[in-house]
This record gives structure tokens, sequence and C-alpha cells, in this order.
């Protein structure tokens, strides 16, 4: 894209990542073959390049890992906390030493760019083992009652739009009160799970307390539907989520389930301009707009809609696509062509239903995943692109008057994870804020996380929470 400014190429170097050609399944602290032999390819999404072959897991390799599970779950759970805490700290900092290497690797697998995975997710992803090695030894005092048990086996299920930090999310709160874990990593990005299985050897984590299952759709049915796991976690499509819980229906499994979200980012009339622009580019831009939080529809106030809109687009015109290896990058490789094949064909309804589409001049490479950013006004709350998620780098403009009819159309959704607020005004904050339907609202900010903070939603967008105290709870027999 076109910018004041010339810049030279900033390649971050792919040699600082040994990929294998091929992996195998991790279970019970050994790499293995699938006991069907199968496998599949993960690709780069900037280059169609294959970077390597993966083992698919299937419903005996589940059974397997499962079974590994439960056997170091006798001894995993009979550890004091504090010896707990010695492995989530020791992962911790393993993460952090080697979090150049992860970045770039999860980068080529995902497509995102080196400066989001740099210094967003794997910073995070340190953080969380650091905070949740914290609360291993003082699960007594998080409020949910003296000697509070572990489940036992934890099956859980993530997607591939922050791959190493949803694993994270996942696993940190479930080894640290006491609880053995099978993951299966979404099939476009396993590479930066099987890693983790290799920091988990590096870390002297017990066999068979952490294992990694790469494959698709059916075995992750297969983990959910296992008799022997006690806890499912989630994260993916509203869709899927709602077939789990089907699933889980009747049993006695604990389940947490975040899902889908349509976020509603709002500008009032006395917000400062330049900021809630920033605000807008980072709710909908960051990680190529492939985020369940994603601020998808931006209300603004019909007084300023006119200047927010102009300095929106001269903002846009700057952000640079391209080579996500490359620091400079801004936006990245959707990440499968299948889901630009979705994102697509929900721009091209938003145009077939009369909103007005407008991109910044902008050259995509020639092989890859690619979508331009993208915004659409003239959008009102009867058009597709303001009701379902597109999970793609895709803004809906809509107006309003009143902070009444701003707070109505925010949550005429049948979503409820988050929300932005932009103004001045500290009641205003407050008072909006407390009418919103949504898990997470941010407030002249967006997309700001941290450990300590619980995440997840209401209505479709799931329900439990994770991150802070609150995330123990979902692992914990209270």
């Amino acid at each position: 894209m076109g910018s004041l400014f010339e810049y030279a190429p900033a390649p971050e170097s792919r040699a600082v990542v040994d990929i294998a050609p091929s992996y195998g399944l991790f279970i019970d602290g050994e790499f293995t073959d699938s006991a069907d032999g199968k496998v599949f390819k993960t690709v780069s999404p900037a280059t169609e390049e294959v970077l390597s072959e993966v083992a698919r897991a299937g419903e005996a390799d589940v059974d397997r890992a499962v079974g590994a599970a439960r056997k170091a779950f006798a001894t995993w759970s009979a550890l004091p906390g504090s010896e707990r805490a010695k492995y989530l700290f020791r992962i911790a900092r393993i993460i952090q030493e080697r979090s150049r290497e992860l970045a770039v690797l999860e980068t080529l697998d995902n497509g995102k760019p080196i400066k989001e995975t740099r210094d967003a997710d794997l910073p995070l992803v340190a953080a969380h083992f650091f905070y949740y090695a914290g609360w291993a030894d003082k699960l007594d005092h998080a409020g949910f009652g003296a000697n509070p048990r572990p489940l036992g086996v934890a099956g859980q299920v993530i997607p591939w739009n922050f791959p190493l930090l949803m694993l994270a999310w996942k696993i940190a709160p479930a080894l640290a009160t006491g609880n053995t874990v099978v993951l299966k990593p979404a099939e476009t990005t396993p590479l930066s799970a099987l890693f983790f299985a290799d920091i988990c050897r590096q870390a002297g984590l017990p066999k068979g307390v952490v294992n990694i299952l790469p494959g698709y759709g059916d075995a992750g049915a297969a983990l959910v539907g296992h008799p022997d796991v006690n806890k499912v976690a989630f994260t993916g499509s509203t869709a899927v989520g709602k077939e789990i819980a089907r699933t889980v229906a009747g049993t006695n499994k604990k389940l947490t389930l975040e899902l889908g979200g349509k976020g509603a980012n709002i500008v009032f009339d006395d917000a400062p301009i330049d900021q809630a622009v920033e605000g807008i580019v980072t709710g909908i831009f960051f990680n190529q707009g492939q985020v369940c939080c994603a601020g998808s529809r931006l209300l603004v106030q019909e007084s300023v809609q006119d200047e927010l809109l102009d300095a929106l687009k001269r903002r846009l015109s700057t952000l640079r696509l391209g080579d996500p290896l490359d620091k400079n990058t801004d936006i990245g490789a959707i990440n499968s062509a299948e889901q630009l094949a979705r994102i697509t064909a929900l721009a091209e309804q938003g145009e077939a239903e009369g909103a007005e589409r407008w991109s910044p001049a902008c050259e995509l490479p020639s092989s890859g995943y690619w979508f331009a950013p993208t915004l659409f006004t003239g959008v009102t709350q009867a058009h597709t692109i303001a009701r379902d998620e597109i999970f793609g780098p895709v803004l809906s403009v809509l107006s309003f008057r009143t902070p009444d009819e701003a707070v109505a159309k925010a949550n005429n959704t049948q979503y409820g994870l988050s929300a932005g607020i932009w103004t001045e005004k500290g009641s205003r904050i407050l008072a909006v804020a407390n009418k919103l339907r949504a898990g997470v609202v941010w407030s002249n900010t967006f997309n700001k996380f941290d450990p300590t903070s619980p995440f997840g939603g209401y209505k479709e967008s799931g329900f439990g929470r994770e991150g802070g105290r609150h995330g123990l709870e979902a692992y914990l027999d209270v």
C-alpha cells in the first residue's frame, strides 16, 4: 500500500527455526506415528509452501492419549502445588528463551505478521504460564473453598487464529490445578503445539501430563466424546460449539466454550478521533480480523461520522500488506483458502445487499491467501455483514444519534463477546458499559489482554471464563 515513506524490506530470518520434514503425535512423552499411518501437510498461507508433514490422529490415537493422561493424572494431581509450579515456571522461561524461534514458526504456519507474534502472542504465552504457576500452590485461597480438587483429564480443542496463545490459555490453568491434558490443535496450524511438546520434554514434565494430537474434526469429536475425559474446553466457531454442547449434554463432563463474536466498537462525538482510529484499526485488522472478539461493527455518532471515516481511510492507506516475516508488515495472509473463500463470499454479499465497499489501493501478492482491508458504509442492522461473523479484515460501519441507540444496536446480535467505547467522559463509559451484553468491554482501547483478567462471552459467544482467577474454576471440582 502507498505511504509517505518508503520502507526497505526488513525480513526476519527463517534460519532461527528448524522445521523437520515430518512430525508425529505426542503421546505419553514420545512422538509417535498415528495408529492408521495417516498424515497431512501443513502449508504457509503466505506462499502455499508445504512446511511439514504431520501425523493425523484418529479415534485409536485419542484413546491411547487419554489413557496416558489418565495414568499420569494419579501422580501429577498428587504433587504439591509448589512442585507443579516449578514445571510451569520452567515452561514459561523456556518459552521466553525460544520466543524468537516460536514467533517465526507461528508466522510461517499461521500467516500473521511477525511483529504480532513477536510483540503480542509470545509475551502473552509466557505470561499465562508465569501467572498460573503462581496460582498452583495457592488454590486454597482462590475463593473456591478449602482443598479444591482437579477434575481429571482435560480434552482441549483450539483454533488456528492464535495457535500458541490458545494453547497457553488452556494448558496453563489445567496443569496448575492438577489436571492432565490431551490437546488437539487446528489442522492448519499444528506446528507450534508440536514445538510446545518439545518444550514439555525440555522442561522435564512427567510423561503423559500433556499430550498433543494434530488432526481434523473427527479427532476433536472423538476427544470430546471420549468417556474418560472429565473436562472439555473448546475455542472456535459457534456451530461446532453447539455440536460439542449436544455431545456433552447428559454427561458429567465440565464444559467451557469460547465461540464467535460480532463486537461493537462505539465512537461518541467527544472521542479523540486519532486515538479512536488507531483503536478501530487494532480492533478489526489485527491478525487480519481473524479474532473472535474483533471490533467488526463500528458504531459512530452521526455528528462525527464523516470526519472519522475520512481519518480512518487515510490511516488504512498507510497499512502495509505483504510478507508476514517482514517486520514492516501490518496485514498478513489469511490462514487458509477455505477461510479466504468465506471472507470473499460474505464481502460480495455485502455489496449485493447494497452496502458501499471501500478498500485502499492495494497490490496483493500472486501466491498465498490474501484479502485487502475493507470497510463497508451504508450498512444497516439487516445486512448480513452486520450480523454474521466474517472472521476477516472487513469492517461494517453503522451510525447512531443517542447513547441509548448505540447500546440497542450494539446488543442487537446473537453474540456477546466484546465491545469498545470511545469517549472522554468516564461517567459515559461506566453507564454504557453496564448496559452492554458483552463479556469484555474496553474503554478507549481495544484488544488489550492480560492473563490476570477473565475472558469469555454471553449468548452464542459461549460460556465460562478463561484467564484470571476465574480461569481456575473451570478445572476444579468446586
